[in-house]
């Protein structure tokens, strides 16, 4: 016999009765559980902060080895240059310690040297150049202070800029790198402290400031621009005062890349107006050329050309006097008309080596055409480890 209650069952409502009464038992148990719970988890907590805050960092061993090798003869006519074929290896070893700290911030501390060995040289044609530097990098913020491999670069300075014969023998700067890099553009800035003022020597250094900002759309536009301030002091007592010499230019720029909407890895317009100031204290002579220069690239998987034109005046006007001393760029830049053409090809190009054959042609109407032919390989240990393409030795 069943009893009927309000239309329901009497088993069913004493069901329901019981786990109401349950509920209520296992809520009173956890709320007289849970100060005493979140007291332990918030002990725990502060233990693991405290901790986490006085735990000391842990060191990273770093290495890496590069190796660039260099082919490079030139036909070449004065009155601005000499023919001569320069055929080098150069081996570049680093060790180092880095640690990231808290906030995310990158430090290492690298030491090493280049060994560059010049082909069919003996001893007394060996150079060594020791690299010694602290890297601080946070995001896109990174700052080098010592003697920095010209490899950290952003982007390789211009040919009036950086001659390649200097590129090869001198793969350092000595002083400071300071950069900031995001997706609109980079800035730049290096000093390079180039002589140690001695009896024997001359005090150099230079500066310079390279940046620009890009705008990604159909095309990827771009403004920006490049400054020296390149100085020659005298040399330190007893030798007598020669004069202070002064090498600066401002060079603004506009660039446009076409090659985003199709299949070309590159195919850009970069174009410079270029001003100089040239100035030798102890004659007081003055120069203030300036002309204008034009940079095309276009490039495609394994094969590529680059046109270089400018017109203008002397940008080296005491070059004859100072040499590389003074003026760091290529010396056809002494010429009021010069065109570069560099057709390459890739025989390798991966992430850990680049290896390129580049048939040159440069015209002054001094000497009318001449001729370079180079090979160049780079090879780094580290992009063993890294994606993309490593970047060859210059901007190709």
């Amino acid at each position: 016999m069943r009893i009927q209650w309000k239309n329901r069952t009497f088993v069913a409502d004493m069901k329901r009765l019981c786990v109401y009464l349950c509920l209520l038992l296992v809520s009173l148990q956890l709320s007289a559980l849970t100060p005493d719970s979140v007291a332990v988890d918030t002990a725990k907590v502060a233990r693991v902060a405290v901790d986490t805050v006085n735990k000391p960092l842990k060191p990273r061993f770093l290495y890496n080895v590069d190796v660039a090798v260099w082919f490079d003869n030139r036909e070449y006519r004065g009155p601005w240059q000499d023919d001569q074929t320069l055929f080098a290896v150069r081996l570049s070893p680093e060790i180092g310690v880095g640690v990231t700290d808290r906030q995310g911030g990158s430090h290492r501390v690298i030491a090493g040297l280049h060994y560059i060995q010049p082909m069919g040289g003996n001893w007394k044609d060996l150079r060594f150049h020791p690299t010694v530097f602290y890297q601080y990098a946070y995001k896109g913020f990174r700052m080098h202070l010592g003697a920095v491999p010209y490899k950290h670069f952003i982007r390789p300075l211009p040919d009036f800029l950086r001659y390649d014969s200097i590129a090869y023998a001198h793969p350092n700067i000595q002083g400071a790198l300071i950069q900031y890099q995001s997706r609109h553009g980079y800035v730049e800035a290096m000093c390079d402290w180039r002589g140690l003022q001695r009896p024997d020597q001359r005090e150099m250094f230079r500066i310079t400031v390279d940046g620009e900002y890009a705008y990604q759309g159909f095309f990827r536009y771009g403004v920006g621009g490049i400054a020296q301030l390149n100085h020659k002091a005298n040399h330190a007592d007893p030798t007598p005062r020669e004069g202070v010499c002064d090498d600066a230019y401002a060079a603004p720029f506009a660039t446009i890349d076409f090659a985003p909407p199709t299949p070309l890895d590159t195919l850009s317009l970069r174009a410079f107006y270029v001003y100089g100031f040239q100035r030798q204290r102890r004659d007081n002579q003055l120069r203030q050329p300036q002309g204008f220069l034009l940079e095309f690239s276009i490039n495609w998987r394994w094969i590529g050309a680059k046109n270089t034109f400018w017109y203008g005046g002397n940008l080296m006007p005491f070059y004859a006097t100072y040499r590389s001393d003074l003026n760091q760029g290529d010396p056809f830049y002494q010429s009021r008309l010069y065109n570069r053409t560099d057709f390459y090809l890739y025989i390798v190009r991966k992430a850990f080596v680049n290896c390129y054959f580049s048939w040159n042609m440069h015209y002054v109407p001094e000497s009318g055409l001449m001729h370079q032919q180079q090979v160049i390989a780079v090879f780094s240990l580290d992009g063993l480890h890294g994606k993309g393409r490593l970047r060859a030795l210059f901007e190709k």
